[in-house]
């Protein structure tokens, strides 16, 4: 896993990068969002291929405790992923609350999240 912190505008953004999940548990963003924040990140940028799927279930509540997280920490999230693929209406309505409330973002690419982050 490597965190690349970007200075966008005066705002410092951190982006996970990795390949496959790194996100397996609430301690695993814990560990990502504490990693960003000390490198001096405001704001951060996951990719839906780092998170496993239990995220995207919301029967698992993981969604809930992991954003619970960033917004303890005061970390606005953007989340870059493809979401067709999820026919749930209880997720789809999370995905577009989440989008309304700005400070959790489920985006279709870096610049959008990006866009998101730096523009509050």
């Amino acid at each position: 896993m490597n965190i690349e912190i970007n200075q966008i505008n005066h705002v410092s953004v951190a982006e996970l990068k990795a390949e496959g999940v790194v996100i397996n548990n609430v301690q695993d963003a814990l560990d990502a969002l504490a990693n960003a924040g000390y490198a001096g990140a405001d704001k951060m940028i996951l990719h839906a291929k780092n998170i496993t799927p239990d995220f995207f279930d919301l029967k698992t509540k993981l969604a809930g405790e992991i954003l619970q997280k960033f917004s303890n920490y005061n970390m606005p999230l953007a989340i870059v992923g493809h979401y067709s693929q999820y026919t749930s209406k209880s997720l789809t309505d999370f995905i577009y609350e989440s989008n309304k409330g700005g400070r959790v973002n489920f985006v279709s690419s870096v610049e959008e999240a990006i866009e998101k982050l730096v523009k509050k």
